[in-house]
This record gives C-alpha cells, structure tokens and sequence, in this order.
C-alpha cells in the first residue's frame, strides 16, 4: 500500500528502509485516485516508535492512505519534542470539521487511572463522540480500545490479578465475519496491560460481538455497529522488540514484572524474542482497512 505521509517524518525513513512503498505528498498529489483518510490518534509517549508500528501495519494492501496524525492538546507530552508535534500532528481542533474513512485510537499508559481521572479525558470524549459522525470506522487499541467501550458502551473496566504482558493465544470464534478472514483457528497477538473489560457486560450487550478470545488474556478482538467501532485489546502492531523494551525498563525501575508470556525463547530473557504475530497482524489490518473503510465509505467524504 502507498502510504501517503510528510516527506520529513523521521518514521518514513525507516519504513523504507524495510521495502515498504511509502510515498510523500509531491507524489501522491500525482495519481489520480481518491487516497484513504485515516487519523491516527497517538496517545502512547514514544511516539516515533508507534508511527513506525502503525504505518508498518497498515502497508499491506494496494490502497492509497492519507495518514493524519492526531495529538491531544490539552496534554503536554514529556517524552516527544514539541518541535515534533508541532511539524507533524494536528490537534483535534484542527481536524474538527473534517470527515475521515477510517480512525485509530492507540493504547496510552493509563492502568493506574479511572477515565475520568484522566486529565484530558473530556478531549477523549470528544473526539470519540466525533467518530460516531464524521468517521465511517474507528479501531481502538489497548487502553484506546478499553476507553472506547467504557464510553460507548458503558463497560466498566477492572484491575487485572496479574499484568497481561506477554504473547497470548486466541480463538477465533466468529470466522465468517470479514474482520477474520484469513484467519487461522488459533492465532497469538501480544497483550501489555494491568487492566480488562468487563467480559461479562461485553457478552451482556448485544450490541458488542466478541470474534477473538484468549483464556488468559480474554477477549481481544470486539466490534460493534457492524464494524463503525473496533476494539483489539491487545496491541497486534508491536515490534518483534517492544515487550523486551518495556520489560527491561520496568526491571531497571526497580518495578514489579514478571518475564513476559510466551516471549522469549525457553523463557529465558537472554534469548531473543521470536516474531510469532506479524502475518495475522498484518491480516488483521488489512482486512479492516478493505472491509470496514474501503469497501463502506463514501467515495466523496
């Protein structure tokens, strides 16, 4: 897929850098087609790494994708240079009055907050009260993904006895819905969070199905309104290398964590990590973008 982003954004040299077609404006203004809308709302702090997971993901189909990237402005991010912001994002206000065919909602680290302790959890609702109107479907990832069914669903979320860190397996359990084609019977997606989704209200409310489940790690793919909302709570994108990212920071805190699931080989933090999630990630993707963006949304926005 051409993605379509600024020719300065540090992310697109290393997406080329892999041999995925991805072309900038001066190009992209050239071909006669209509390109995909798609904001990204990037809540996580290591920005940069999450533009490269996301453009990554969302390469593997012919379509042409515009990207907006999204950031909260009543929030001031500590780990990413305004400089950065400022040349590459747009604030909600900015994007307002505009229509999208497809939205992203990343994860943030917010486990040790109730929504409404957020500090910027009005903007959030905001900007999910926008997707109902001016986006044909919106994917929510993570703490995005339980943030979305609180506030559109009201499923209510609690504190997990474990931290779900590591790599899970999951069933599919709804093959003949699009979002799933492809699909082998049991498939692995990373999981890293310290909070769940009521599973009991999600099967409670029929307007939320259920198409992928772990035993350990529960639910990780519901959609809703015939796929208008989204909801992975897990996180399909990451790299071969972010839990050993994540679990050597929390070590080198002095944080409690346990040696992520099913990561390394043997269990041995030693060993490198194997890649056993990519080719139903990128499936995953795909299958959104065609299915539940393309081949739904309007062709004048």
């Amino acid at each position: 897929m051409p993605i379509k982003v600024k020719a300065e954004l540090p992310a697109k040299a290393v997406i080329e850098s892999e041999n995925i077609f991805i072309m900038d404006e001066t190009r992209a203004i050239k071909q006669d087609i209509r390109p995909l809308e798609i904001a990204i709302l990037n809540l996580m702090p290591l920005k940069h790494e999450t533009e490269i997971q996301l453009l990554r993901a969302l390469s593997n189909t012919p379509l042409q994708v515009n990207v907006t990237f999204v950031h909260i402005a009543s929030h001031v991010s500590k780990n990413t240079p305004a400089s950065h912001l400022n040349q590459f994002y747009s604030t909600f206000d900015e994007i307002k009055n505009k229509k999208f065919d497809g939205f992203i909602i990343t994860g943030a680290p917010l486990d040790d907050y109730a929504f409404e302790e957020v500090t910027y959890w009005e903007e959030m609702k905001e900007i999910m009260e926008f997707t109902k109107t001016h986006v044909t479907s919106t994917l929510h990832i993570c703490w995005g993904a339980l943030a979305g069914m609180y506030y559109h669903y009201g499923v209510n979320i609690r504190r997990c006895g474990q931290k779900r860190f590591g790599i899970y397996e999951h069933e599919v359990i709804h093959r003949r819905v699009p979002l799933m084609r492809g699909f082998d019977d049991v498939f692995l997606a990373p999981h890293s969070r310290h909070i769940e989704s009521s599973f009991e209200q999600i099967k409670a409310n029929d307007k939320l199905t259920v198409l992928a489940e772990s035993e350990e790690a529960g639910p990780l793919v519901v959609i809703a309104e015939e796929g208008k909302q989204i909801f992975l709570t897990g996180h399909p994108e990451y790299d071969r290398m972010t839990l050993d990212i994540e679990y050597k920071r929390d070590l080198g805190k002095g944080l409690p964590i346990q040696v992520p699931y099913n990561y390394y080989k043997d269990d041995n933090p030693e060993n490198a990590p194997l890649l056993t999630w990519r080719a139903h990630a990128n499936a995953l993707y795909t299958n959104w973008l065609n299915y539940y963006v393309y081949q739904v949304t309007p062709y004048e926005l």
